[in-house]
């Protein structure tokens, strides 16, 4: 190898400085995959984030929103805050529910870089049983 050419490969190579912004919608999106990845979480969203998804998924426009729905974080720093409102299954212990998803969000986010300073839970409603059996 030439001279010249592991000059050029040190100079492409060095770090340059700057800072980095992750923005409140990317934890959102992180939070919520990490929420819904929790068995007994039913769905994420107050009652009329579902009104309008519900609606949305009639007119054929099923995925828009779904990404960030039932979630919002703020990040100042390197630290995130975020706040989850779900649905759970009937039958399943909200402690024990929102424990593993506050436990599955922190893990999510910290993968990331960022510190949880606090993952706040709204259960908002509790989800009776899948959709009904057709009957014979």
């Amino acid at each position: 190898m030439s001279d010249e050419a592991t000059r050029e490969l040190t100079t492409v190579s060095a770090v340059a400085g700057g800072t980095t912004q992750v923005s409140d919608e990317v934890i959102e999106k992180i939070a919520v995959a990490a929420a819904r990845a929790v068995p007994g979480v039913a769905e994420l969203g107050g009652d009329v984030a579902r009104f309008f998804n519900s609606f949305l998924d009639k007119v054929g426009l099923d995925q828009v929103g779904d990404a960030r729905r039932g979630c919002s974080a703020h990040v100042t720093g390197d630290a995130a805050v975020v706040n989850l409102v779900l649905v759970i299954q009937a039958g399943q212990p909200v402690p024990e529910i929102t424990g593993q998803v506050r436990a599955r969000v922190t893990e999510a986010v910290e993968a990331y870089g960022l510190r949880v300073d606090e993952v706040n839970i709204r259960v908002d409603d509790v989800a009776m049983g899948g959709p009904a059996a057709p009957t014979p």
